[in-house]
């Protein structure tokens, strides 16, 4: 192959899974060496599909897929020599250490025994996990692990680099770490395919090939996509209060395209020719100006717009009063220790009635355990938790009875249908008869499970796994939602969707504690603790940290940029 060829070419290619529409509908497309080429789109967009074709773990219903001049169909050995592969879901064996996943791959990969040493110690190198070659795989932070599977992947250096979503579940610090890394492999020549769910992630591509539902929507550079909402952004300022309800009247005017929250303000993308509704010349009054455009901004353009601003979920909610008295819950020098270990040290904090408050921090900070401990999931070593005025310790089943729980992996019963699951969730929160049956059927309602109801959760695509966890959740009317990292490695419709039922169900007067990793989602919240090494390092609105951190070099840092500033100050403080 010449040095200008493609490393894949992607013809007309189809792929069917039974009955099912095409997983993948004549896609066409090529990638290059040397570059970072997106494979972008939410869940079910045919990413891995498409992935899969090219390593040649599957072959095409109809159309050909080359990779490095080689044809998938009858050239699979070949293929599979040449190329790494990380696949979506934590390939390597949890019961092993690094070095013993290492060990095993390099005698999966056919390396040689003499250039081992050499190639693990560049490796560990590479990967910062020259520290943890002991500890085993499943001990490992998200990020770690990643990092770790990439290693894996790099043992017999690749032409070609197949990343099947490697920033699900990973902490920013920790995707800047995975992004240099592969940057510093397309210098080398090295083509890399980065499948994502993350739009925000695609603006880092050098070309993206945007999918939904099977479909190539957009192949090309980001920036072309990006530039078709140019001038169409605003950002709104001066609201005084009650963003969110202003939010859910935006999103239900027509010329309004898209709406989320950002900190005090309002982010809008509007139709062409348009302008935020309502806004006056009144120098009190909120004020709209134009923004840079995201990639997401257009994605969500292009399918037509977002799900609206109404929530039928939050409109069925009994209201509870919100007023100035005990905070809803409440964390007191919670601590936890495992062994000589220190998780959580001394974490306090308290959320007011009908806020939404944010754990942030890398993987390993001790998010996890703080949130655990307030819902009565791990007892702590000192200090105390309270919901709803109970004590977490005295009182545990009448604090869990007001509280709401949606877990960071999918926590429902797999084996269980959704209707299964619907009645054993909400005999868990103590409904029975009349209103057991009158909230199951408006949760079947709500989230359109009627033709789902005898399906195993554990077949539902992502998305839907999502809103029967978040309705198991709320079948009882809780005073209080523990939402942990909720919506990773969902499409950006549907994150909208959960976040308009949240929002509404705020404005009823419930008090939420979320973790995410999305910095954006990370803007919607009142106030924020940040965490690192158990300890929260910084706590205050989105708007206050990133005020915190504001500087010459970054005269209007992002939540990101915020996130990231925050613990290298740690860090060095600790190291002074």
């Amino acid at each position: 192959m010449s040095d200008a060829a493609p490393f894949v070419r992607i013809v007309d290619v189809l792929k069917r899974f039974g009955n099912a529409p095409p997983a993948l509908d004549h896609v066409a497309g090529e990638i290059l060496g040397g570059r970072i080429t997106g494979l972008v789109g939410p869940d079910g967009a045919g990413k891995t599909t498409l992935i899969r074709l090219m390593t040649g773990l599957m072959v095409p219903d109809a159309g050909k897929v080359e990779v490095l001049g080689f044809d998938t169909v009858t050239n699979a050995a070949d293929i599979q020599a040449s190329i790494g592969y990380m696949p979506q879901r934590f390939g390597l064996y949890e019961d092993l250490s690094v070095q013993e996943n290492l060990d095993l791959y390099a005698d999966l990969r056919g390396l040689p025994l003499p250039e081992r040493v050499a190639t693990f110690d560049e490796l560990l190198e590479f990967t910062d996990l020259k520290r943890f070659t002991a500890r085993l795989a499943g001990k490992l932070s998200g990020g770690m692990k990643q990092k770790l599977g990439l290693a894996c992947a790099l043992l017999r250096k690749p032409r070609l680099l197949l990343l099947d979503e490697p920033g699900v579940g990973v902490d920013p610090i920790s995707r800047r770490d995975l992004w240099k890394m592969v940057e510093n492999l397309t210098a080398e020549g090295i083509g890399v395919v980065w499948s994502t769910a993350y739009l925000d992630e695609a603006e880092a591509c050098d070309s993206v090939l945007l999918l939904n539902e099977g479909k190539l929507l957009f192949s090309g550079c980001p920036a072309e996509l990006t530039a078709r909402v140019a001038g169409r952004v605003f950002k709104v300022s001066g609201i005084a209060h009650g963003r969110r309800q202003k939010l859910a009247r935006y999103l239900d005017e027509e010329n309004v395209v898209d709406g989320v929250i950002q900190g005090e303000a309002i982010r809008l993308v509007m139709r062409p020719d348009t302008k935020p509704p309502g806004l006056n010349d009144n120098p009190h009054g909120p004020s709209a100006a134009t923004t840079a455009p995201r990639f997401e901004d257009a994605f969500i353009d292009m399918l037509g717009g977002g799900p609206g601003g109404r929530s039928k979920l939050a409109e069925t909610q009994t209201p509870f009063v919100i007023e100035n008295g005990r905070p809803v819950i409440e964390a007191r020098g919670l601590t936890k220790r495992f062994g000589d270990f220190t998780a959580a040290d001394a974490i306090t904090f308290d959320i007011p009635r009908g806020q939404i408050f944010g754990l942030l921090g890398p993987n390993g900070a001790g998010k996890s355990t703080t949130f655990k401990m307030l819902c009565g999931l791990l007892k702590p070593s000192a200090g105390e938790g309270r919901v709803a005025g109970f004590d977490l310790r005295r009182d545990a089943a009448e604090a869990r009875n007001r509280l709401g729980y949606m877990a960071q992996k999918f926590s429902l019963y797999g084996d269980l249908s959704v209707a299964q699951n619907l009645s054993f969730f909400a005999g868990v929160y103590g409904l029975s008869g009349a209103r057991k049956r009158e909230r199951i059927q408006l949760m079947i309602d709500i989230f359109g499970f009627g033709r789902l109801l005898d399906m195993s959760a554990k077949d539902l695509p992502l998305g839907l796994k999502q809103r029967l966890a978040l309705a198991c959740a709320v079948l009882h009317e809780p005073e209080a939602l523990f939402l942990d990292e909720p919506t990773s490695g969902v499409d950006p419709i549907t994150r909208r969707e959960f976040w308009t039922h949240i929002n509404g169900l705020v404005e009823k007067g419930v008090t939420v504690l979320v973790t995410t990793h999305f910095m954006d989602e990370a803007e919607y919240c009142d106030r924020i603790s940040l965490i690192y090494r158990g300890r929260s390092i910084a706590l205050g609105s989105p708007d206050e940290l990133k005020a915190q951190v504001v500087s010459a070099e970054l005269p209007d840092p992002t939540m990101e940029d915020a996130f990231v500033a925050l613990v290298q100050g740690s860090e060095e403080k600790e190291a002074a």
